[in-house]
């Protein structure tokens, strides 16, 4: 069963649409420029799921049809990406 969360993260990495990034206001100088997980926040997205990832979690975000998946830098640093 643990295979399920890295096998949906294996997908999303190889997605066509997970190069697809929506600038919401990151201050980040990684490649990433989807934001902040606070910044997502504060616009209204909702927290769906999250998976360990080696030392990190990923948090997968979600408003209406939007989505974002975020990986925590530090623990309070995060980087997200559109995967939509």
């Amino acid at each position: 069963m643990r295979l399920a969360p890295l096998a949906v993260l294996g997908f999303l990495a190889l997605s066509p649409a997970a190069a697809a990034q929506e600038d919401v206001g990151s201050t980040s100088s990684s490649g990433l420029h989807g934001g902040s997980m606070a910044t997502l926040l504060s616009k209204g997205y909702e927290i769906k799921a999250a998976v360990a990832n080696g030392t990190r979690y990923i948090v997968f975000m979600q408003k209406d049809q939007s989505a974002y998946a975020c990986e925590f830098v530090t623990l309070t640093k995060s980087r997200c990406g559109s995967i939509n």
